[in-house]
């Protein structure tokens, strides 16, 4: 057993120590405190195992979280060091020394998550699954999920659901709240679906289990709505249990609003990895055309349905593969919101080929985010604008807004 002091945070919510032998990473500890366990080298990097935290840092969070509450300090501890994965990812990985706009912290750092999902425990109630774990950790309650969720999990500890696991969304604007029940036999579950709704849930779906993750395979309406409304800043948008849509929807409002003051304008936009279009939405009245391009049959579908309830008449929705963006030509603008593994190969190419006037990029990944603002630089981009912001606290995760400007600087 040796004796660390943990240097930083980095990405992956891991404190960086250093020894005689080498950068060790330490699960659970952060700056400023001393540690004690044993290294192990595991995938090419040092890992400190047996973990005791010697000398705490006075700011940890003094409550009880849920398991993947990975960063649990005082609310404004976290946003320093969120702020610092960002910087440092921004120079050492796209090699770029450009002052970033300070963090935008959540309206709510407790109680801001309109989405969850939990493991049906084997003894009766709703567990966590541990991180990288089969492990299972019943759940009392859940401080990080909005009021709709919070009351949803009340009623759900006291209902012994067949299934293997539940997703909840919730909308804040409506205080209503959706249920997916994923496993078990969907004809089995009507009844309860139909007494679950009367309890007040507003909807049920039922999901087959699938290797390809939740709601990727067979999904089933049981009883009740399909949809909430939710507000997210200036847009009002649908939101369904089974698709992804940010889970902190007033940290996202105060995104939109920003994101668009950004932009210049022009003829021609297009939103890649676009999901149900809050972008394009947003953006269209800026441009004479706009066209969204998302994979996902679901977030098209209910994209379709927001255009239609706006009166929105120049965004036009594209079911397709981001990396096909080529066949589409060239546009002014160009906004990404890819997943955490970043931009394709095939989109990199596709931006130094046509050469959008600006390319919006929203991340949730530093370092994937990193890599190709480095690249775009290096193809004639100037980065313009980057501010991170905290959609999830308590988790060493954080977003970035930035913008690229062709040919300045």
């Amino acid at each position: 057993m040796k004796v660390f002091a943990v240097e930083k945070l980095v990405p992956g919510g891991y404190g960086l120590a250093r020894g005689e032998e080498g950068a060790v990473l330490v699960k659970g500890a952060f700056p400023g405190e001393v540690v004690r366990g044993r290294p192990v080298r595991r995938r090419g990097a040092l890992f400190l195992e047996e973990v005791e935290v010697l000398s705490p840092r006075p700011d940890r969070y003094p409550h009880p979280l849920p398991p993947s509450a990975d960063l649990p300090l005082a609310y404004e501890a976290q946003l320093p060091l969120k702020e610092g994965l960002v910087r440092e990812a921004l120079e050492r990985i796209a090699g770029l020394s450009l002052p970033l706009s300070p963090i935008r912290p959540s309206p709510r750092p407790l109680a801001y998550r309109t989405a969850a999902q939990y493991a049906r425990h084997p003894l009766g109630g709703l567990a966590y699954r541990l991180p990288q774990s089969r492990a299972l950790f019943p759940v009392a309650e859940d401080p990080l999920v909005a009021e709709p969720l919070a009351w949803a999990l009340e009623v759900l500890r006291l209902w012994p659901l067949p299934v293997e696991e539940v997703a909840l969304r919730g909308s804040l604007k409506e205080g209503k709240v959706l249920l997916g029940l994923i496993g078990g036999n969907p004809e089995a579950l009507k009844r309860p679906a139909r007494a679950l709704v009367k309890e007040g849930f507003a909807g049920v779906v039922w999901a087959e289990p699938s290797p390809k993750g939740r709601f990727r395979g067979q999904v089933r309406p049981l009883h009740g709505e399909r949809s909430l409304l939710e507000a997210f800043g200036p847009l009002t948008a649908t939101v369904s249990v089974e698709s992804f849509a940010q889970v902190n929807p007033e940290a996202m409002g105060l995104l939109l609003e920003e994101a668009r003051g950004l932009v210049l304008g022009g003829k021609r936009a297009l939103e890649l990895y676009a999901g149900s279009g809050l972008l394009s939405l947003l953006l269209a009245p800026r441009y004479g055309e706009v066209v969204a391009v998302e994979i996902s049959k679901e977030a098209v579908r209910r994209g379709e349905a927001d255009r239609k309830r706006l009166g929105v008449e120049n965004l036009r929705f594209h079911r397709g593969d981001a990396r096909e963006a080529r066949a589409l030509g060239a546009f002014d603008l160009v906004v990404l919101d890819p997943p955490r593994a970043g931009l394709a190969p095939e989109v990199r190419a596709y931006l130094k080929e046509t050469r959008p006037r600006e390319i919006l990029y929203v991340a949730c990944d530093p370092a994937t985010w990193a890599r190709d603002v480095g690249e775009l630089v290096r193809g004639g981009y100037r980065l313009a604008f980057a501010r991170p912001y905290d959609f999830f606290p308590f988790t060493h995760h954080v977003e970035v807004l930035s913008l690229l400007r062709l040919g300045e600087g």
